[in-house]
């Protein structure tokens, strides 16, 4: 009887991570949908409805004390803010669990994302050095984890397992640095008793962890606070999402073997005439596998559909929106942040990436997994250029005006949609090459 309970409690344990890939891959597809939607919006006789939408202000008063936003504010700020704390605890998952685990492993997503984000930069910043626009440099450093791996998803088999893993590693570390990015350069001047505040609140977070708080609505209202006084201290308030995270505890309460183990004493103890006793047993079992479920891999779980089938939909249908009569398409696609959006995400992304793994490769800094090819490199590196949902969000940040906006989000979209038909022709290339290469032998 204890048989083959064991292996349904190790399903429901690992079930999370299986199903992040594909919740990954489902959310894109929503995401470009709604991206698609927001575009036929704002090219059609009611684009006026859609720009009044978001400017429409909407919050709460209590008293003399009120927070009111505009949607668009509180889709950016607010909504945005969810995403972050969950960008905020894959992170944390990846550096104790994942791929950045272990330093030597770690080497090569780093060094990857380091070149697409540095390369991108610089290419961005040669357009538009000396002028006021140089302030979206930040836009071309981002790849978007949905779109890149719903590329990768609908390539099957072409793509191997080990290069999924490097570019969702890849894209946690370049979310890192747009997070840093974010609160370095995106940031307005500071209020230093509303950061202190905020502070206050995070401090408290890591006592609750050290005290071995494994409940999570403890830690949510206090990020909450934490938002809401970053939201006022010049700081963008998203960061306070993924400052939060790292207060999330990620050890749980019980290990997997010791779960394994009492689970099975129990239910070979309990008499097996009493269906009564069984159930209760089983009940037990239940609440104990939860609790092997760490805090920051429960939060993880509940918010990964959330984030990935409505906040980063709604994200893209209040900021996709932008006109595209030919004239705006070829005035974008000249301008100086055009061509730097443009090119720093497709050919900045390609170089930087297969450029510095190349070279921490024949350093002998790290290796390429068992298996893989630096050709399989260069296709992904292709796939990294894919920037929407971190791109358009910086691209709100650097450019309030309505003119650059459009031209840096008509490039991004452009971008998006060439780096991955380049990156998806990369890998049947190489697919076709292979099956040549047997067929000869």
């Amino acid at each position: 009887m204890g048989t083959p309970e064991s292996p349904r409690i190790i399903d429901r344990l690992v079930a999370p991570f299986n199903r992040f890939l594909q919740l990954e891959t489902s959310g894109g597809v929503v995401l470009l949908i709604f991206a698609a939607a927001a575009l036929i919006w704002a090219n059609s006789p009611w684009a006026s409805a859609y720009q009044e939408l978001w400017n429409t202000y909407a919050g709460v008063t209590i008293g003399s004390w009120q927070l009111k936003l505009s949607l668009s504010h509180w889709i950016n700020d607010g909504l945005m803010g969810i995403f972050f704390f969950l960008v905020g605890l894959e992170i944390k998952r990846e550096v104790f669990d994942g791929e950045l685990s272990s330093p030597r492993a770690a080497v090569l997503p780093i060094v990857a994302a380091l070149g697409g984000m540095i390369v991108p930069a610089v290419i961005y910043a040669a357009f538009n050095f000396g002028e006021p626009t140089i302030r979206g440099w930040g836009i071309a450093i981002a790849t978007d984890i949905a779109f890149a791996l719903g590329v990768l998803k609908l390539l099957g088999k072409r793509v191997p397992q080990s290069l999924k893993l490097i570019l969702m590693a890849l894209a946690i570390v370049d979310d890192l640095g747009a997070v840093l990015v974010i609160a370095l350069f995106y940031s307005g001047p500071l209020q230093i008793a509303a950061l202190g505040y905020a502070a206050v609140a995070w401090v408290m977070m890591f006592g609750l962890s050290k005290a071995g708080v494994k409940r999570l609505l403890p830690f949510l209202v206090l990020a909450l606070v934490m938002w809401y006084f970053f939201l006022q201290s010049g700081v963008h308030a998203t960061v306070a999402g993924v400052l939060a995270a790292m207060a999330i505890p990620s050890k749980a309460q019980f290990t997997v073997s010791a779960l394994v183990e009492r689970a099975r004493e129990l239910l070979t103890a309990t008499p097996a005439e009493s269906e009564a006793l069984d159930e209760e047993v089983a009940l037990y079992v239940g609440e104990m596998a939860n609790q092997v479920q760490s805090p920051l891999q429960r939060a993880i779980e509940y918010l990964h559909p959330w984030v990935a089938f409505l906040i980063m939909p709604v994200f893209a249908l209040a900021n996709a929106g932008v006109a595209l009569a030919p004239s705006e398409i070829s005035g974008a696609l000249t301008s100086r942040v055009g061509l730097g959006v443009l090119l720093g995400l497709v050919v900045g992304k390609q170089l930087g990436v297969s450029m510095f793994v190349w070279i921490a490769v024949k350093a002998k800094w790290t290796e390429l997994p068992d298996g893989l090819t630096m050709p399989q490199v260069r296709a992904m590196a292709w796939i990294a250029g894919i920037g929407f949902t971190m791109s358009i969000f910086i691209n709100t940040l650097a450019f309030p005006d309505p003119v650059h906006n459009a031209q840096a989000k008509i490039a991004i979209i452009a971008a998006s949609l060439i780096a991955g038909i380049l990156g998806s022709l990369a890998f049947i290339r190489l697919e076709r090459g292979t099956e040549t290469t047997v067929a000869e032998a």
